[in-house]
């Protein structure tokens, strides 16, 4: 597998792995998270194509998975208040709107580990319904740090952080 930046004509596939993220979670106990909102909305996916912030893991010319990722100082506003402490300060990444096309097993896991190599410090939200992604980042090492409140919605989700040794 390889991760490199969505390109424009990928989009439909995107589009089509993030309705089937939606009814995964639908599926799985997590009704909430994303169906309520449509989420995440084309045009959203579009504006993180032409910055360069949404990728996508390829399995042999294939996508596997979608993800954005971002790193900076204070790059994530949502994440200036926590109801718990972030383990550390410093400059971090960030995945968000991250999908499987679950064509191949463990591909979001890649994801994520590829993040966490390109900046050494990511943090992470999920609902707390989302027992799925949250398996996940414990799994990687990440560890809970409290509840964060999403500005779209004012909905709470798990804040997750790792930094890498």
């Amino acid at each position: 597998m390889e991760i490199e930046r969505t390109r424009p004509e990928d989009l439909d596939e995107v589009m089509a792995i993030y309705a089937g993220a939606r009814k995964f979670m639908r599926e799985h106990g997590n009704p909430r998270q994303w169906s309520a909102y449509g989420w995440p909305p084309r045009e959203l996916i579009e504006k993180d194509i032409e910055t360069g912030r949404s990728y996508v893991c390829r399995d042999n010319g294939t996508i596997a998975a979608v993800f954005f990722y971002d790193h900076g100082e204070r790059i994530e506003s949502t994440y200036d208040t926590i109801e718990g402490k972030w383990i550390g300060d410093e400059t971090y990444g960030v995945v968000h709107r991250i999908a499987s096309a679950h064509t191949v097993k463990g591909a979001g896991s890649f994801c994520i580990k590829w993040a966490i190599n390109q900046c050494g410090h990511l943090r992470m939200d999920t609902h707390g319904d989302n027992w799925v992604m949250q398996n996940c980042l414990k799994k990687l090492g990440f560890t809970y740090c409290g509840i964060i409140y999403v500005t779209t919605d004012n909905d709470p989700r798990l804040a997750y952080e790792i930094i890498a040794n």
